[in-house]
């Protein structure tokens, strides 16, 4: 009776545990087959499928880095415990569904094609890692104790996973939207004026396409970035008289290269932009100016700053790029440093490029070129001390404006008519009646 007693135990446990056994390896299979579809997509969208005019010597660091940890992660997974097992399959799932994201965007634009199918996948396996993940944990939870003690440590652990996902995976996540997704279509033009299609190409061989209203001052102004939030000032430009180029930016549109909204290398655009404008026989190639909005208002001063094809440019908006821009403006919200730093680090591994200059050091270097600086009264909390700041480090010959009653970007809605007495009035100065 007491040899009964003590092999029956012996028993359960050999097959709690062969359960056990079989369940970890289910488990473990299921990671590995998603991961690799996860790391199939990360592979079409650098090496194999790039962006057009781009190639996989482009994408090294933003393919081999994801590719190493997604390899590394599945090499370890089966020899860790469950809570580890079950953080890292929640973080590869947030990564597949991440980069997801971007064919789900193009998909919905304009139909799916290239790397969107094995992105379309990748997010999949993102949402089957996400459950792998939740079910691991929830096989794992500690069911002793008294009940409201695992409760309270249960929403505890809840809290802080939460406010690190918050605070850790958001940044990320705004780093690789802003540098794999933009406008997919082109928007319907709305000028005011008669326009040619035009394209040009970039110093490292972007194809970029826009549209371009002909000078009839022999001045010329590129309204950046894109065709679309940019068409109010060509179209109050073009009145006037000046010829006026709107283009796709890289990875914008029908312009070839990979995207990023933050104008990282954006200046190679403007650049091209320029060149372009200098080569028609309608501008005088010492009248280009520029005027940039928000994102375009940065990249308007680095290209100012590092070239001399811009006689003059109005800055609309601007405030910073990177974690390196907070650093160096005033009033930087030092709350923010940690994400925006993170962001930085992201969007650095996600283009293979570090973060530009600061716009403050940049200021001073756009002279003898014109420069004018404005920000709206409720614009983004950075706007006020940075263009500020921008506007005492530039030197003459500079302006400065604060549009009463404008948020963001918006002195044409707040203000149009002294918005455009006083931009029209700067481009006189700077590129007609100065020359």
């Amino acid at each position: 009776m007491a040899h009964a007693e003590v092999k029956l135990p012996r028993a359960e446990g050999g097959e709690a545990l062969a359960r056990l056994v079989r369940v970890a390896g289910r488990e473990t299979t299921l990671v590995a087959v998603a991961v690799a579809t996860v790391g199939l997509h990360v592979a079409d969208d650098n090496f194999i499928q790039p962006q057009p005019g781009t190639s996989a010597a482009d994408h090294l660091v933003s393919g081999l880095v994801p590719l190493a940890l997604l390899l590394g992660a599945v090499a370890v997974y089966g020899r860790l415990r469950a809570g580890a097992r079950a953080s890292i399959a929640l973080l590869l799932g947030f990564f597949g569904v991440l980069a997801g994201t971007e064919a789900v965007y193009y998909t919905q634009a304009v139909g799916p094609s290239g790397d969107d199918y094995t992105g379309l996948l990748s997010g999949l396996a993102g949402l089957l890692l996400l459950g792998v993940g939740a079910a691991t944990l929830w096989r794992s939870r500690k069911t002793g104790g008294h009940r409201w003690l695992r409760y309270v440590r249960r929403l505890l652990i809840a809290g802080a996973t939460a406010f690190a996902a918050f605070a850790l995976l958001v940044p990320v996540a705004i780093a690789y939207v802003v540098t794999h997704t933009a406008r997919a279509e082109v928007p319907r033009a709305d000028l005011g004026a008669a326009y040619e299609n035009v394209e040009f190409t970039t110093s490292d061989g972007l194809r970029l396409k826009g549209w371009y209203i002909r000078s009839r001052n022999g001045a010329a102004v590129i309204s950046f970035p894109g065709r679309a939030s940019t068409q109010k000032r060509a179209k109050l430009l073009a009145r006037h008289g000046y010829g006026v180029l709107l283009f796709d930016r890289r990875g914008e549109g029908e312009s070839e290269g990979d995207p990023n909204a933050f104008g990282w290398r954006g200046e190679r655009d403007v650049r091209a932009a320029v060149a372009y404008l200098r080569s028609r026989p309608d501008v005088d190639p010492e009248r280009i100016g520029g005027i940039g909005l928000s994102v375009g208002g940065e990249v308007m001063i680095e290209a100012a700053a590092e070239s001399t094809g811009l006689e003059a440019i109005v800055s609309e908006g601007a405030s910073s790029r990177s974690v390196r821009d907070e650093l160096a403006n005033p009033d930087t919200d030092w709350g923010s440093i940690v994400g925006n730093a993170i962001a930085t680090g992201a969007t650095a591994l996600f283009t293979n490029n570090l973060p530009p200059a600061t716009l403050k050091s940049l200021a001073p270097k756009i002279a003898p070129g014109s420069v004018f600086f404005v920000y709206g009264e409720h614009g983004q909390p950075a706007e006020r001390p940075a263009n500020r700041a921008f506007y005492a480090a530039a030197h003459e010959p500079k302006a400065i404006w604060e549009v009463p009653g404008s948020g963001h970007i918006g002195g044409t809605e707040a203000q149009p008519k002294e918005y455009e007495r006083r931009i029209v009035a700067f481009f006189d100065q700077s590129l007609v009646g100065g020359k």
